[in-house]
């Protein structure tokens, strides 16, 4: 089993950043990615960013340049520095992890509110 802890989120003004944190524990073998989705009320849940093993990395368009993950697979742990925060990024962020071994895992979610 692998366990996820989140931190970050809360409300902001537009054009303001925020920055969440997800770190990984638990059974884990080898983490092939780890990143973050986004769900906003009434919307499917959207790939935000995700920081794979090995460094790369991928972004939704609505966030490149904008947003930067950061961290290591190999630590368990990933950032996300979210600027220019526009009331489009309103919605709750859930860490992402998927283990070689283990599977893929869900955090329990961060609240961003971004108000104009």
């Amino acid at each position: 089993q692998v366990q996820l802890a989140e931190s970050g989120g809360g409300s902001v003004q537009a054009g303001e950043s925020l920055r969440l944190s997800c770190s990984a524990s638990g059974t884990i073998s080898s983490i092939q990615y780890i990143g973050w989705y986004r769900q906003a009320p009434g919307m499917q849940r959207e790939l935000v960013a995700l920081l794979f093993i090995g460094g790369s990395t991928k972004y939704a368009d609505s966030v490149e340049g904008r947003f930067t993950i950061s961290g290591s697979t190999a630590e368990r742990t990933a950032f996300l520095q979210m600027n220019s925060l526009g009331p489009e990024d309103t919605a709750t962020y859930f860490c992402n992890v998927d283990d070689l071994l283990a599977g893929e895992f869900w955090g329990q979610g961060s609240q961003v509110t971004v108000s104009s």
